[in-house]
């Protein structure tokens, strides 16, 4: 079929919408009621506020301000597709998403603007809405570049070293529909129903080409990475992400989240490595431990956050100081110990997890946790960081059963996509 009547995007309007670069989203889309309605959507409610660029030198969602919401997803590719599907793909992601965290529809004749004897390109729910700092963040997973089939889309020689699938660690109870993906999308929004929009309306966009594997949805976001923002409590009550690389780190963000010039491979230069893992708590068991045995498994007070050796939230823990009775002030089993960098040969990483409730077990139960998202130069970051855990006194009350990890390359210039330089 040839591409400029191929259903869905126009190959035709991505190419010259991505090369307009962020200027010509809203001029794109201006014509009619349907390009009318966006630029409305866009700008209600505060201008521009909570609108974040798509182009740039690295992906937006790894630094960018936490959001509020996620919806994430991750995709694996369609038997028989091959080399041409997966570029397409990826470039129509891009054409997509470059408009939706704009405020726009998803092209330029969106959810009204088309034929009324034909399927809308938008679905059409986010319609009437702002961007609410939606930011759409890509990645590339192990088993897209061999499996099964061999090297489909004749990238298996420039899969990265590290990327590979995470090695077992103690206590894991893994289940395999919630893991893994060859592609991944993680969808994060100030508004839910901006969040889902994005991920459905990407996943429609992928049909005939990739299909979900799993989704998570997630709300209030267990991690900062601007000072502006106040450090959140995770499901235990428990302020979480204190010691996150901020995004006005530049030197440790260089240091430990992004891929240097200097890593191989070339093309992932500028990108970083997400680790995704759902983490279920055990609620119940939680709630019923008293207050200190709490505190003590964490490390840190649970009013204001502060490690136990003393000091206030942001105080550096003092792992050598010892409480009225003789004993270390801080466990030497407890999470913040053994998660901190001056036991992990200073490993760092950004971490934006988010709080889960996917409504009640088979045993009445609250089906409740931590989706943990974390960003790092290389997975051997939180390989170490994990295995270090496997100690935790928290691991009575938490179990592993998702994982995944996923290249997520740099971000796209704006007359290109986001993996370009896989097939350069």
């Amino acid at each position: 079929m040839p591409e400029d009547t191929r259903p869905g995007l126009s190959r035709r309007g991505l190419l010259g919408l991505l090369g307009a670069g962020a200027a010509g989203l809203a001029a794109g889309a201006a014509g009619g009621v349907a390009g009318g309605m966006a630029i409305s959507r866009a700008t209600a409610a505060g201008g521009t506020d909570g609108v974040h660029v798509f182009f740039g030198a690295h992906q937006a969602g790894i630094t960018t301000p936490v959001q509020d919401h996620l919806h994430f997803a991750a995709f694996d590719m369609m038997a028989r597709t091959n080399r041409d599907d997966l570029v397409s793909l990826l470039q129509d992601w891009s054409y997509a998403a470059a408009r939706m965290t704009q405020g726009l529809d998803v092209s330029a004749s969106g959810s009204v603007g088309g034929s009324p004897e034909a399927p809308p390109d938008d679905t059409g729910e986010a319609l009437g809405l702002p961007a609410s700092s939606l930011t759409i963040t890509i990645g590339v997973g192990p088993s897209l570049f061999q499996n099964a089939d061999g090297d489909r889309y004749g990238i298996a020689a420039r899969r990265p070293a590290g990327l590979e699938r995470l090695p077992a660690f103690l206590g894991d109870d893994l289940d395999p529909a919630l893991s893994d993906g060859d592609l991944c999308i993680q969808a994060c929004a100030d508004d839910p129903q901006v969040a889902v929009h994005a991920i459905r309306n990407l996943s429609r966009i992928a049909f005939g080409r990739a299909r979900i594997r799993w989704s998570q949805l997630g709300f209030g976001r267990t991690s900062m990475t601007t000072t502006s923002q106040a450090t959140p409590r995770n499901l235990f009550g428990f302020k979480d992400g204190t010691a996150n690389i901020l995004a006005n780190d530049r030197a440790g963000l260089d240091e430990h989240v992004w891929v240097g010039a200097s890593d191989e491979p070339a093309w992932m230069a500028g990108g970083s490595y997400l680790v995704a893992r759902k983490i279920a708590m055990i609620i119940e068991s939680w709630d019923r431990v008293r207050l200190s045995e709490q505190q003590r498994i964490i490390g840190r007070s649970k009013g204001e956050g502060a490690p136990l050796s003393g000091g206030g939230e942001f105080t550096q823990p003092d792992f050598r100081a010892t409480d009225a009775s003789g004993r270390t002030a801080i466990d030497a089993a407890s999470h913040v110990r053994l998660a901190h960098p001056t036991l992990n040969d200073g490993v760092r990483i950004v971490r934006r997890g988010y709080n889960f409730v996917d409504g009640n077990n088979q045993l009445g139960r609250l089906d409740a946790g931590l989706f943990f998202l974390s960003y790092q130069r290389s997975p051997e970051q939180f390989v170490k960081i994990q295995r270090a855990l496997s100690t935790d006194a928290m691991n009575e009350y938490v179990r592993h059963v998702g994982s995944g990890i996923w290249a997520v390359p740099p971000g796209a210039s704006a007359a290109s996509f986001v993996g370009a330089g896989l097939f350069a």
